[in-house]
């Protein structure tokens, strides 16, 4: 019998949403250019793209991960998923641009607005749960001049958006987001654990914490015999403050294996 994670939904902090805790990035939906993977991959046409997420949402996955940084993932989506808007929990992110091949970051009140807007009308949605600001790495000046997080407030309030944080890069960012915002994600793997800080702040004060780079985009590695993949949940999901750790495989076999994986490290 196949193990799901149906029933093991947990609330990501009081943002009212219950979240399974694997998501599905979608990075290698839109974008094979810049990314930090071992080997190369091969963008998924359609049908395999919409045979993987009918996949995610069978083995209990109800959380999407994208961003406008991620080429066309957000346009695919819109398609893809139309119709199963209230099946899914969608994260987004504003701040960062891919384009030509390179990254720019632009975390104005113009640009903040601008981007959430674009990526409701990408995603063919009225609302996006989740907003993260996609941190350039100077996490301090980008909370310290507050108009991406002041115009996600608004835009909260206007019922364009659930919920908002930041994914972060330093400790001392990662808690200041936290402390403004609904929610956070954070860099956690068997090779990177120095925002482990991050996570208890968010377990100590109710914030919900997304896990980014679980297997270090891939390059997780220990001795011969152990599993790389099962020592990494164990790592994750031993701390009580990790909520969801967002695997952006687009392979059926690795995602129905970590998702057995994960029911195991949970409920043995």
């Amino acid at each position: 019998m196949i193990k799901t994670l149906h029933g093991l939904e947990r609330p990501l902090g009081h943002t009212g949403f219950n979240v399974s805790p694997i998501g599905l990035g979608t990075v290698k939906l839109g974008r094979d250019q810049g990314v930090k993977y071992p080997s190369g991959f091969t963008i998924p046409d359609d049908n395999d793209a919409r045979q993987l997420l009918s996949l995610a949402r069978d083995l209990g996955i109800n959380l999407i991960d994208t961003a406008p940084a991620y080429g066309q993932s957000e346009e695919r989506l819109g398609s893809l998923i139309k119709g199963q808007r209230d099946a899914w929990v969608i994260v987004s992110k504003v701040g960062e641009e891919f384009e030509r091949g390179e990254s720019h970051f632009d975390f104005s009140s113009a640009h903040t607005r601008r981007s959430v807007e674009r990526s409701l009308q990408r995603l063919q949605t009225d609302r996006i749960d989740v907003v993260l600001v996609h941190s350039d790495g100077n996490d301090l000046d980008i909370l310290r001049q507050g108009e991406a997080y002041e115009t996600l407030e608004q835009l909260k309030q206007e019922g364009k958006i659930g919920a908002y944080g930041l994914s972060g890069k330093t400790v001392e960012g990662g808690i200041q987001g936290l402390e403004r915002g609904d929610c956070g994600m954070v860099t956690y793997n068997l090779a990177q654990q120095d925002e482990r800080p991050v996570i208890d702040y968010a377990l100590s004060h109710g914030k919900g914490m997304l896990i980014k780079k679980a297997f270090a985009s891939g390059h997780a590695c220990l001795k011969p015999g152990v599993d790389p993949v099962r020592a990494s949940f164990e790592l994750i999901f031993t701390h009580p403050g990790a909520t969801s750790a967002i695997i952006g495989t687009i392979n059926p076999l690795h995602l129905t294996h970590n998702v057995a994986t994960v029911a195991k490290v949970i409920r043995p």
